[in-house]
């Protein structure tokens, strides 16, 4: 399936696990998403999403949003969605 880079980890919080990305294109709840770097390689569906510790539906290129995400991810991974 053809993924499209939208954005950067910033920051990963482990209580909840949460990865802190900073948007280049939009994110809206229900996307797949393909985060590698390296040491991580993790797919999910968004189904949380927060800015500024309030939950969205969907966000747009420049927001930094926080998604839950399944397992560690590291600052300066990418992030890609994965367009069916």
């Amino acid at each position: 399936m053809p993924e499209v880079e939208i954005g950067k980890v910033s920051d990963f919080f482990s209580r909840p696990v949460v990865a802190g990305i900073e948007l280049t294109a939009p994110l809206k709840m229900g996307d797949k998403v393909h985060i590698t770097g390296h040491t991580t390689d993790i797919t999910l569906t968004v189904t949380s999403m927060q800015i500024d510790n309030v939950n969205v539906q969907q966000a747009k290129a420049g927001d930094a949003v926080g998604i839950k995400v399944s397992d560690r991810v590291r600052r300066g991974d990418t992030v890609y969605k994965v367009t069916p």
